[in-house]
């Protein structure tokens, strides 16, 4: 049995993500649009996570605090989702199969709740991933 707290994480572009990107990375509207994971709501209600509340996902290779949403999409109970960038990057395995190109979607993810947490912006997160202090 799979434990309740493990799901099938999928990474994608998204209309949201172009549209905040024509901003630029440090803007607001990318921060909203990227720092999110959208899950089942019926996932949600069973880990006890309100919407708009920060999560923290773990993956393999790393682990970042996101601000959880109900899916925009239809997500089966089981996957969530996280559009590409920063954040999603952080918890994307490095294995490629040979392709050179990193596993974006179909990869096992724990999420918790993190209320106690933060969501950080680009900045913090790139500085906190890399070890270094501003």
């Amino acid at each position: 049995m799979i434990p309740d707290n493990h799901f099938i994480m999928i990474t994608q572009r998204s209309i949201e993500e172009g549209i905040a990107m024509e901003k630029g990375k440090q803007s607001k509207e990318y921060f909203d649009a990227c720092s999110v994971i959208e899950m089942n709501e019926l996932d949600m209600l069973m880990l006890g996570i309100e919407e708009n509340t920060p999560v923290l996902v773990k993956s393999e290779c790393g682990q970042v605090v996101v601000t959880a949403i109900v899916g925009l999409q239809i997500l089966k109970p089981g996957m969530c989702h996280i559009r590409q960038g920063v954040w999603a990057n952080q918890i994307v395995p490095c294995r490629t199969q040979s392709t050179g190109v990193p596993q974006y979607s179909g990869f096992p993810v724990t999420i918790e709740p993190a209320r106690d947490r933060n969501v950080l912006n680009v900045y913090e997160l790139l500085y906190s991933s890399l070890g270094v202090t501003r």
